[in-house]
Protein backbone atom coordinates (compact mmCIF):
# COMPACT_ATOMS: atom_id res chain seq x y z
CA UNK A 1 0.00 0.00 0.00
CA UNK A 2 1.51 3.39 -0.94
CA UNK A 3 2.48 5.72 1.89
CA UNK A 4 0.27 8.67 2.72
CA UNK A 5 1.30 12.18 1.67
CA UNK A 6 2.92 14.21 4.45
CA UNK A 7 0.15 16.84 4.46
CA UNK A 8 -2.60 14.34 5.34
CA UNK A 9 -3.55 12.99 8.71
CA UNK A 10 -3.50 9.18 9.14
CA UNK A 11 -6.62 7.68 7.65
CA UNK A 12 -9.30 6.45 10.00
CA UNK A 13 -11.39 3.28 9.93
CA UNK A 14 -14.66 3.35 11.87
CA UNK A 15 -15.83 -0.12 12.88
CA UNK A 16 -19.34 -0.71 14.19
CA UNK A 17 -20.52 -3.64 16.30
CA UNK A 18 -23.91 -3.56 14.59
CA UNK A 19 -25.73 -6.22 16.69
CA UNK A 20 -24.87 -4.52 19.98
CA UNK A 21 -26.13 -1.17 18.70
CA UNK A 22 -29.28 -2.69 17.24
CA UNK A 23 -30.06 -4.43 20.52
CA UNK A 24 -29.52 -1.24 22.47
CA UNK A 25 -31.63 0.87 20.14
CA UNK A 26 -34.41 -1.71 20.00
CA UNK A 27 -34.92 -1.50 23.75
CA UNK A 28 -34.43 2.27 23.87
CA UNK A 29 -36.75 3.10 20.97
CA UNK A 30 -39.35 0.30 20.96
CA UNK A 31 -42.05 2.63 22.25
CA UNK A 32 -41.64 4.96 19.25
CA UNK A 33 -43.04 2.27 16.96
CA UNK A 34 -41.17 3.84 14.01
CA UNK A 35 -41.81 2.13 10.68
CA UNK A 36 -40.24 2.78 7.31
CA UNK A 37 -42.17 3.86 4.22
CA UNK A 38 -42.93 0.21 3.50
CA UNK A 39 -44.57 -0.25 6.90
CA UNK A 40 -41.83 -2.41 8.37
CA UNK A 41 -40.46 -1.89 11.93
CA UNK A 42 -37.45 0.42 11.77
CA UNK A 43 -36.81 1.89 15.22
CA UNK A 44 -33.66 -0.16 15.91
CA UNK A 45 -32.30 0.38 12.39
CA UNK A 46 -32.98 4.09 12.55
CA UNK A 47 -31.49 4.43 16.04
CA UNK A 48 -28.30 2.62 15.04
CA UNK A 49 -27.94 4.62 11.83
CA UNK A 50 -28.56 7.91 13.62
CA UNK A 51 -25.85 7.15 16.16
CA UNK A 52 -23.39 6.14 13.47
CA UNK A 53 -24.09 9.34 11.55
CA UNK A 54 -23.31 11.27 14.71
CA UNK A 55 -20.10 9.27 15.10
CA UNK A 56 -19.09 9.94 11.49
CA UNK A 57 -19.77 13.63 12.09
CA UNK A 58 -17.49 13.48 15.15
CA UNK A 59 -14.62 11.39 13.81
CA UNK A 60 -14.73 12.08 10.03
CA UNK A 61 -13.54 8.57 9.05
CA UNK A 62 -12.28 7.52 5.63
CA UNK A 63 -14.08 4.18 5.73
CA UNK A 64 -16.87 2.55 7.73
CA UNK A 65 -17.26 -1.21 8.31
CA UNK A 66 -20.17 -2.87 10.13
CA UNK A 67 -19.55 -6.21 11.78
CA UNK A 68 -22.50 -8.62 12.02
CA UNK A 69 -22.93 -12.00 13.72
CA UNK A 70 -23.44 -15.16 11.71
CA UNK A 71 -26.93 -15.99 12.93
CA UNK A 72 -26.90 -19.49 11.39
CA UNK A 73 -23.76 -21.00 12.94
CA UNK A 74 -21.29 -20.41 15.77
CA UNK A 75 -17.82 -21.90 16.03
CA UNK A 76 -17.72 -20.99 19.73
CA UNK A 77 -21.08 -22.61 20.49
CA UNK A 78 -20.01 -25.76 18.64
CA UNK A 79 -17.04 -26.09 20.99
CA UNK A 80 -18.92 -24.89 24.07
CA UNK A 81 -22.69 -25.53 23.80
CA UNK A 82 -23.34 -23.46 26.95
CA UNK A 83 -21.90 -20.35 25.26
CA UNK A 84 -24.26 -17.40 25.89
CA UNK A 85 -26.80 -19.77 27.44
CA UNK A 86 -29.33 -18.05 29.66
CA UNK A 87 -29.77 -14.95 27.53
CA UNK A 88 -33.34 -13.86 27.02
CA UNK A 89 -34.93 -14.74 23.69
CA UNK A 90 -34.76 -11.88 21.18
CA UNK A 91 -37.93 -9.96 20.41
CA UNK A 92 -39.25 -11.06 16.97
CA UNK A 93 -39.29 -7.47 15.70
CA UNK A 94 -35.65 -7.04 16.76
CA UNK A 95 -34.77 -10.24 14.89
CA UNK A 96 -36.46 -8.86 11.78
CA UNK A 97 -34.39 -5.69 11.95
CA UNK A 98 -31.18 -7.64 12.62
CA UNK A 99 -31.85 -9.61 9.47
CA UNK A 100 -32.48 -6.47 7.39
CA UNK A 101 -29.52 -4.46 8.66
CA UNK A 102 -26.95 -5.69 6.14
CA UNK A 103 -29.21 -5.03 3.15
CA UNK A 104 -29.87 -1.44 4.25
CA UNK A 105 -26.20 -0.68 4.94
CA UNK A 106 -25.02 -2.35 1.74
CA UNK A 107 -27.57 -0.37 -0.27
CA UNK A 108 -26.23 2.80 1.30
CA UNK A 109 -22.71 1.98 0.12
CA UNK A 110 -21.21 1.13 3.49
CA UNK A 111 -19.38 -2.14 4.10
CA UNK A 112 -20.90 -5.01 6.08
CA UNK A 113 -19.01 -8.15 7.08
CA UNK A 114 -20.72 -11.30 8.39
CA UNK A 115 -17.93 -13.85 8.97
CA UNK A 116 -18.97 -17.48 8.69
CA UNK A 117 -19.43 -19.03 12.13
CA UNK A 118 -18.11 -15.92 13.84
CA UNK A 119 -19.31 -12.69 15.43
CA UNK A 120 -19.13 -8.93 15.09
CA UNK A 121 -16.30 -8.82 17.62
CA UNK A 122 -14.17 -10.91 15.26
CA UNK A 123 -14.70 -8.20 12.65
CA UNK A 124 -13.61 -5.59 15.21
CA UNK A 125 -10.49 -7.59 16.06
CA UNK A 126 -9.65 -7.98 12.38
CA UNK A 127 -10.26 -4.28 11.74
CA UNK A 128 -7.87 -3.29 14.53
CA UNK A 129 -5.22 -5.56 13.02
CA UNK A 130 -5.91 -4.28 9.50
CA UNK A 131 -5.62 -0.66 10.60
CA UNK A 132 -2.31 -1.21 12.36
CA UNK A 133 -0.91 -3.11 9.39
CA UNK A 134 -1.93 -0.40 6.92
CA UNK A 135 -0.91 2.61 9.00
CA UNK A 136 -4.48 3.71 9.70
CA UNK A 137 -6.13 4.64 12.97
CA UNK A 138 -9.23 2.75 14.11
CA UNK A 139 -12.25 3.53 16.28
CA UNK A 140 -14.54 0.68 17.31
CA UNK A 141 -18.10 1.57 18.33
CA UNK A 142 -19.85 -0.94 20.57
CA UNK A 143 -21.93 -1.22 23.71
CA UNK A 144 -20.02 -4.33 24.85
CA UNK A 145 -16.71 -4.74 26.67
CA UNK A 146 -15.34 -7.47 24.38
CA UNK A 147 -13.61 -4.96 22.11
CA UNK A 148 -11.52 -3.56 24.98
CA UNK A 149 -9.05 -6.33 24.19
CA UNK A 150 -8.35 -4.61 20.85
CA UNK A 151 -7.34 -1.24 22.32
CA UNK A 152 -3.84 -0.19 21.30
CA UNK A 153 -1.90 2.94 20.32
CA UNK A 154 -3.70 2.82 16.95
CA UNK A 155 -7.16 1.62 18.07
CA UNK A 156 -9.64 3.24 20.45
CA UNK A 157 -13.06 2.02 21.54
CA UNK A 158 -16.13 4.20 21.93
CA UNK A 159 -18.29 2.27 24.38
CA UNK A 160 -21.84 3.40 23.78
CA UNK A 161 -23.72 4.01 27.01
CA UNK A 162 -26.75 6.03 28.03
CA UNK A 163 -25.21 9.36 27.04
CA UNK A 164 -25.17 8.42 23.35
CA UNK A 165 -22.24 9.18 21.05
CA UNK A 166 -21.37 12.48 22.69
CA UNK A 167 -21.63 11.21 26.26
CA UNK A 168 -19.90 7.84 25.86
CA UNK A 169 -16.29 7.18 26.93
CA UNK A 170 -13.64 6.95 24.23
CA UNK A 171 -11.11 4.49 25.57
CA UNK A 172 -7.44 4.47 24.69
CA UNK A 173 -4.72 2.54 26.59
CA UNK A 174 -4.33 5.28 29.24
CA UNK A 175 -8.04 5.65 29.93
CA UNK A 176 -8.59 1.88 29.96
CA UNK A 177 -5.89 1.55 32.63
CA UNK A 178 -7.47 4.35 34.64
CA UNK A 179 -10.89 2.70 34.54
CA UNK A 180 -9.93 -0.96 35.04
CA UNK A 181 -6.44 -0.83 36.50
CA UNK A 182 -5.01 -3.04 33.78
CA UNK A 183 -2.81 -2.43 30.74
CA UNK A 184 -4.55 -2.70 27.37
CA UNK A 185 -2.29 -5.53 26.23
CA UNK A 186 -3.38 -7.59 29.25
CA UNK A 187 -7.09 -6.87 29.12
CA UNK A 188 -7.86 -10.26 27.56
CA UNK A 189 -6.08 -12.04 30.44
CA UNK A 190 -7.93 -9.82 32.90
CA UNK A 191 -11.27 -10.72 31.30
CA UNK A 192 -10.40 -14.43 31.27
CA UNK A 193 -9.61 -14.37 34.98
CA UNK A 194 -12.74 -12.38 35.81
CA UNK A 195 -15.07 -14.28 33.47
CA UNK A 196 -18.05 -12.93 31.55
CA UNK A 197 -21.51 -13.75 32.86
CA UNK A 198 -23.20 -12.41 29.71
CA UNK A 199 -21.45 -15.10 27.66
CA UNK A 200 -21.89 -17.72 30.40
CA UNK A 201 -18.15 -17.91 30.99
CA UNK A 202 -17.33 -18.30 34.70
CA UNK A 203 -14.07 -16.78 35.89
CA UNK A 204 -11.35 -18.41 37.97
CA UNK A 205 -12.98 -19.08 41.37
CA UNK A 206 -11.98 -16.55 44.01
CA UNK A 207 -10.52 -14.02 41.55
CA UNK A 208 -12.65 -10.98 40.83
CA UNK A 209 -11.94 -7.82 38.82
CA UNK A 210 -9.85 -6.05 41.49
CA UNK A 211 -7.81 -9.14 42.28
CA UNK A 212 -7.24 -9.88 38.60
CA UNK A 213 -5.99 -6.35 37.93
CA UNK A 214 -3.69 -6.45 40.96
CA UNK A 215 -2.25 -9.81 39.91
CA UNK A 216 -1.48 -8.63 36.38
CA UNK A 217 -0.04 -5.30 37.50
CA UNK A 218 2.31 -6.93 39.99
CA UNK A 219 3.35 -9.96 37.93
CA UNK A 220 3.26 -8.41 34.44
CA UNK A 221 1.36 -11.18 32.68
CA UNK A 222 -0.26 -14.54 33.28
CA UNK A 223 2.57 -16.14 31.35
CA UNK A 224 4.89 -14.94 34.11
CA UNK A 225 2.46 -16.18 36.75
CA UNK A 226 2.20 -19.68 35.31
CA UNK A 227 5.98 -19.87 34.77
CA UNK A 228 6.56 -19.01 38.41
CA UNK A 229 3.99 -21.59 39.52
CA UNK A 230 5.50 -24.31 37.32
CA UNK A 231 9.19 -23.69 37.95
CA UNK A 232 9.35 -21.99 41.36
CA UNK A 233 6.23 -23.33 43.10
CA UNK A 234 4.86 -19.77 43.13
CA UNK A 235 7.56 -18.43 45.46
CA UNK A 236 7.97 -15.16 43.56
CA UNK A 237 4.20 -14.68 43.31
CA UNK A 238 3.74 -15.09 47.05
CA UNK A 239 6.69 -12.83 47.89
CA UNK A 240 5.54 -10.10 45.49
CA UNK A 241 1.96 -9.98 46.75
CA UNK A 242 2.96 -10.22 50.40
CA UNK A 243 5.46 -7.40 49.93
CA UNK A 244 2.72 -5.27 48.36
CA UNK A 245 0.49 -5.96 51.36
CA UNK A 246 3.21 -4.86 53.75
CA UNK A 247 3.77 -1.65 51.80
CA UNK A 248 0.06 -0.83 51.74
CA UNK A 249 -0.74 -2.00 55.24
CA UNK A 250 -3.15 -4.62 53.93
CA UNK A 251 -3.35 -8.34 54.71
CA UNK A 252 -0.82 -10.65 53.09
CA UNK A 253 -2.55 -12.48 50.25
CA UNK A 254 0.22 -14.30 48.41
CA UNK A 255 -0.54 -17.78 49.75
CA UNK A 256 -4.28 -17.33 49.21
CA UNK A 257 -3.74 -16.22 45.61
CA UNK A 258 -1.43 -19.14 44.94
CA UNK A 259 -3.97 -21.57 46.36
CA UNK A 260 -6.70 -20.19 44.09
CA UNK A 261 -4.53 -20.31 40.99
CA UNK A 262 -3.39 -23.88 41.64
CA UNK A 263 -6.82 -25.24 42.55
CA UNK A 264 -8.15 -28.03 40.35
CA UNK A 265 -9.39 -26.63 37.05
CA UNK A 266 -8.26 -23.03 37.68
CA UNK A 267 -5.66 -22.85 34.93
CA UNK A 268 -7.88 -24.82 32.56
CA UNK A 269 -10.72 -22.35 33.18
CA UNK A 270 -8.42 -19.40 32.47
CA UNK A 271 -7.02 -20.90 29.27
CA UNK A 272 -10.48 -21.94 28.07
CA UNK A 273 -11.77 -18.40 28.59
CA UNK A 274 -8.82 -16.96 26.69
CA UNK A 275 -9.54 -19.28 23.78
CA UNK A 276 -13.25 -18.40 23.65
CA UNK A 277 -12.73 -14.67 24.22
CA UNK A 278 -9.94 -14.15 21.71
CA UNK A 279 -11.22 -12.31 18.65
CA UNK A 280 -10.20 -13.64 15.26
CA UNK A 281 -7.96 -11.13 13.53
CA UNK A 282 -7.90 -12.70 10.07
CA UNK A 283 -11.41 -11.91 8.82
CA UNK A 284 -11.31 -10.43 5.31
CA UNK A 285 -12.84 -6.96 5.54
CA UNK A 286 -13.01 -6.56 1.79
CA UNK A 287 -11.58 -3.04 2.00
CA UNK A 288 -9.81 -1.66 -1.07
CA UNK A 289 -8.87 1.88 -0.02
CA UNK A 290 -7.02 2.63 -3.26
CA UNK A 291 -10.15 2.06 -5.34
CA UNK A 292 -12.51 5.03 -4.89
CA UNK A 293 -16.18 4.19 -4.84
CA UNK A 294 -15.82 0.70 -3.39
CA UNK A 295 -18.13 -0.23 -0.47
CA UNK A 296 -17.20 1.27 2.85
CA UNK A 297 -15.25 4.24 1.55
CA UNK A 298 -16.48 7.77 2.12
CA UNK A 299 -17.87 9.99 0.70
CA UNK A 300 -21.05 8.37 -0.63
CA UNK A 301 -23.25 9.45 -3.54
CA UNK A 302 -25.93 11.99 -2.48
CA UNK A 303 -28.69 10.38 -4.55
CA UNK A 304 -28.10 6.99 -2.94
CA UNK A 305 -27.96 8.49 0.55
CA UNK A 306 -31.19 10.43 -0.03
CA UNK A 307 -33.03 7.37 -1.34
CA UNK A 308 -31.90 4.81 1.26
CA UNK A 309 -31.99 6.96 4.39
CA UNK A 310 -35.11 8.74 3.18
CA UNK A 311 -36.93 5.39 3.12
CA UNK A 312 -36.80 5.39 6.91
CA UNK A 313 -39.11 8.39 6.84
CA UNK A 314 -37.23 10.68 9.24
CA UNK A 315 -36.31 13.91 7.37
CA UNK A 316 -33.88 15.17 10.04
CA UNK A 317 -31.87 11.94 9.77
CA UNK A 318 -31.83 12.19 5.97
CA UNK A 319 -30.51 15.74 6.25
CA UNK A 320 -27.80 14.65 8.67
CA UNK A 321 -26.84 11.73 6.42
CA UNK A 322 -26.53 13.97 3.38
CA UNK A 323 -24.26 16.30 5.31
CA UNK A 324 -21.89 13.78 6.87
CA UNK A 325 -21.84 10.95 4.31
CA UNK A 326 -21.25 13.03 1.20
CA UNK A 327 -18.39 15.21 2.46
CA UNK A 328 -14.69 14.30 2.10
CA UNK A 329 -13.27 12.51 5.18
CA UNK A 330 -11.07 14.32 7.68
CA UNK A 331 -7.78 12.97 6.31
CA UNK A 332 -8.45 14.79 3.04
CA UNK A 333 -8.73 18.19 4.72
CA UNK A 334 -5.43 19.83 3.97
CA UNK A 335 -4.12 22.63 6.17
Amino acid sequence: MPSLPDDRDPRLLLVVDAPSLLHRNHHARLETGLRDRGGRPAWALHGMLRQILEAIDRFAPDAVVFGLDDRTASVRAEGYPAYKAGRAEKHPLLVEQLERAAAMLDALGLRTVTPAGLEADDVSASAATWAERHGWHCVIITSDRDSFAHISPSTRVLRLINGGIGGSPLLDPVRLHTMYGVAAEHYLEYAALRGDASDNLPGVPGIGPKTAALLLNEMGSMRAVWADVEHCAGVNLVATLDSLGEENGTPRMGATMLKRLTADGARERFEFNVEIMTGRDDVDLGLTPDLPGTPGLLPLHPDVVSRVVGYLGVPSTTDLALRVLTEPPGSQNHP
